[in-house]
């Protein structure tokens, strides 16, 4: 690597607005964050799934379209 270039990789805190505070490296000593993995529907188990079956049949009856082709 090219001296004197490259930022300081340093150890940062993040902070999630839910108050979840952790550590990682970054360039930067701090980052703020609107969502994490504590409060992510995602990693908290609180997902909605959407149902797109629906939707599938609508668009084979709009274009006339036979399931059994």
């Amino acid at each position: 690597m090219k001296q004197g270039i490259h930022p300081e990789y340093q150890t940062a805190t993040v902070k999630c607005a839910c108050g979840n505070e952790f550590e990682t490296r970054s360039t930067k000593s701090e980052l703020r964050v609107d969502i994490c993995s504590k409060c992510h529907p995602f990693f908290t188990g609180k997902q909605k799934l959407v149902d797109t079956g629906g939707r599938v049949d609508r668009f084979n009856r709009r274009f006339n379209l036979d399931a059994k082709k």
